[in-house]
């Protein structure tokens, strides 16, 4: 399951009291839900050149991280940010400090997961290899993981729609991080074409990734004990819909169409599936 402590557009965040905090563990333990992912606030920017907006993302992030272990989360997925032209390698040094100064003097238990982006302007992330060095520059590596978004591994030319592309991707990934530091996936199609760089998730099989790549990700034995996390959007809610809340009938045909998928593997195989 992922969530998020908070509004991801800012604003002031709910108190995360013991009254909220102990039925939320207690209920998600007994419902066997894990792991739990908080997903960072979209607002933060661990790149940025200018000393304020960085200073004041890193202290939100260090307190989302906080947050993150409060709720006795296992991940705290992380959207890098934008280097704004100050360039790529200035802008990994800034994250990897941002981390450093978020994990000094704590007791890590919250892997950060860095995700990869959709290559659009100036942002950091859509490489494997600007993952990896954003990693090396991190003291505590060991709490620190990657987040791989199906969706933005396309729109950033990643050819996972194909079956040569999509082996040559993994092993691509392994070679520039390696594959035990892959801990949770994305799973959404896309609605803009191959290598548009722009971030636009769409129901799996329904965008240009299509249904037959996805059998073959989310069948795929080097990604079999990956857990995956399904972004796809959700219809909002009209006045007199029965819905239990907005979005649930797309959740329930994203969520049918991914285990109808992973049922018609040749081996059969257990597998973890969520919403957001």
């Amino acid at each position: 399951m992922q969530i998020f402590s908070r509004s991801p557009r800012g604003g002031t965040p709910p108190k995360l009291s013991k009254d909220v905090v102990g039925p939320f563990d207690a209920e998600r333990r007994v419902a066997g839900i894990a792991p739990l992912a908080v997903h960072g606030p979209y607002i933060i920017n661990l790149a940025s050149p200018e000393a304020l907006m960085w200073k004041r993302s890193t202290d939100l992030y260090r307190e989302e991280y906080t947050r993150a272990a409060q709720l006795q989360a296992d991940y705290l997925v992380t959207h890098v940010g934008s280097h704004r032209g100050d360039g790529e390698a200035a802008g990994i040094r800034r994250v990897s400090e941002a981390i450093n100064r978020t994990l000094d003097g704590v007791a890590p238990s919250v892997m950060i997961l860095l995700e990869n982006t959709a290559g659009s302007g100036q942002g950091i992330g859509s490489q494997f290899e600007q993952l990896a060095a954003i990693r090396d520059g991190v003291e505590a590596k060991a709490s620190v993981g990657i987040c791989l978004d199906t969706a933005h591994l396309f729109a950033a030319g990643h050819p996972i729609h194909t079956e040569d592309g999509l082996t040559d991707v993994v092993a691509s990934f392994d070679r520039a991080v390696g594959l035990e530091q892959l801990k949770l996936i994305h799973l959404n199609d896309s609605k803009v074409p191959f290598d548009a760089r722009v971030d636009r998730h769409w129901h799996i099989g329904k965008g240009h990734i299509g249904l037959e790549a996805f059998g073959r990700i989310v069948n795929h034995p080097r990604l079999s004990t990956v857990p995956f996390i399904l972004e796809t959007p959700k219809t909002p809610a009209r006045p007199g819909d029965r819905e239990g809340r907005a979005g649930e009938q797309d959740d329930r045909r994203n969520l049918s169409t991914v285990r109808r998928l992973a049922r018609q593997a040749a081996a059969p195989r257990r597998m973890r599936v969520a919403v957001r």
